[in-house]
């Protein structure tokens, strides 16, 4: 069997979790069936078992926004689709890919890694009418899908609400998973090293986020909880690009109030990208890893935080219910999206009580790695998605 993954986001050009699962799911997939990625970029790229191409938006469309280019892309990757069981989407950048595949007449099985009706903020990033061929994108991808895959069971409830002409049975909850061997804490010297390059102190407890700067993410709900924690602790960000000018300077903002409300030298903002390999050290070695998502299908950053041994204090929104468990690898906040000054105390409330409890931290910290190592595994996200492939298969293409 060969299958097609088209994708945004692969290596070296990966901005999010969508990027981190596809790379992770076609490397475990190729053990299972022949895999081809097609991807955004100039990627060109041979390995047993899978094959990566980058393609580019053509300069007819260059410089008419991210959603007309992707547009452009996506038509491009359906071409020479010759000998290809079946066509894989991820993102809506991709999806249309995978809906031109159909008119060859191969199934075509869709990733949905958010869904834009529920990230309404997108629009400040694509412009209204980037945002309005987003969301037609997805919408006309989904509701012809032969299969769609959800990470989390939530967010198969989310696929469900917000397109209800989708038959539920299409819809299959498969949740993301973890490399639990690149995800672990490292040595006590190493994790010691990477911090003193970065100015942070390594024997002082800190609260720690890592994220792209989206209003998704929740980080300035973070740096609001932060002005409640107990002045000793350190606070540390791990900032990835903003998805606009404008709330890169809101965060900027909030960081200089809460530097203003600190101790001085007790905030630690990284703007700069850190590669993995010091990114689990910062896990590692954290006090708190903070998931204020507002919302969030699955959220890989809390599995990759509990490979680490990290406590996780996360919104009860979306899948991080399904990766975090209350009260054993960490706590969960209710949302309040009407009062979030409640929302932040929640926060600060439940990451003080383990800045406060270093065996508190240590029990949660163990407990997420044992979680991780039992429940998510690449290899096991990868069988069951060519579990769905095989039913595909077996039916000679009708959706299932």
């Amino acid at each position: 069997m060969r299958v097609v993954l088209l994708t945004r986001e692969y290596p070296p050009h990966v901005y999010g979790g969508a990027g981190v699962h596809v790379e992770h799911l076609a490397a475990a997939l190729a053990r299972l069936c022949e895999v081809e990625v097609r991807c955004f970029g100039d990627q060109d790229a041979s390995a047993p078992g899978l094959r990566v191409r980058g393609f580019r938006a053509p300069d007819a469309v260059a410089g008419g926004g991210p959603a007309l280019e992707a547009l452009a892309v996506s038509t491009a990757m359906a071409r020479d689709l010759e000998g290809a069981a079946l066509v894989h989407t991820h993102t809506w950048y991709a999806a249309l890919g995978g809906f031109l595949a159909r008119f060859h007449g191969l199934p075509h099985v869709l990733t949905t890694h958010s869904l834009e009706p529920l990230r309404p903020w997108k629009e400040e990033q694509l412009g209204a009418a980037g945002y309005g061929l987003s969301s037609w994108l997805e919408r006309t991808a989904i509701e012809a899908a032969d299969a769609v895959i959800a990470v989390s069971g939530p967010a198969r409830q989310d696929v469900l609400r917000v397109y209800p002409a989708v038959p539920p049975g299409r819809v299959h909850a498969i949740p993301n998973g973890v490399d639990a061997e690149a995800w672990r804490r490292p040595p006590d010297d190493e994790s010691r090293a990477v911090l003193a390059r970065h100015g942070v102190p390594a024997d002082v407890p800190y609260a720690l986020f890592v994220g792209r700067l989206t209003p998704q993410k929740g980080a300035l709900h973070f740096l609001e909880a932060a002005r409640r924690l107990d002045p000793r602790a350190h606070v540390v960000l791990l900032a990835g690009a903003p998805d606009t000018p404008e709330h890169g300077e809101r965060v900027d903002r909030a960081v200089e109030r809460l530097r203003a409300a600190r101790a001085p030298g007790g905030v630690h903002y990284l703007k700069a990208w850190v590669p993995r390999d010091e990114v689990r050290a910062f896990y590692a070695r954290a006090a708190v890893y903070g998931c204020p998502s507002v919302y969030e299908p699955f959220g890989i950053v809390n599995l990759e935080a509990m490979a680490c041994e990290a406590p996780v204090v996360a919104t009860r929104t979306g899948g991080i219910p399904d990766a975090v468990e209350d009260g054993e690898t960490g706590f969960l906040v209710d949302l309040d999206p009407a009062h979030p000054e409640r929302f932040e105390a929640g926060l600060a409330e439940r990451m003080n009580a383990l800045l406060a409890d270093p065996d508190l931290r240590a029990r949660m910290g163990g407990a997420g790695r044992r979680r991780v190592e039992a429940h998510f595994t690449w290899r096991a996200v990868a069988e069951r998605t060519h579990a769905l492939y095989r039913r595909l298969s077996s039916s000679g293409g009708k959706r299932v």
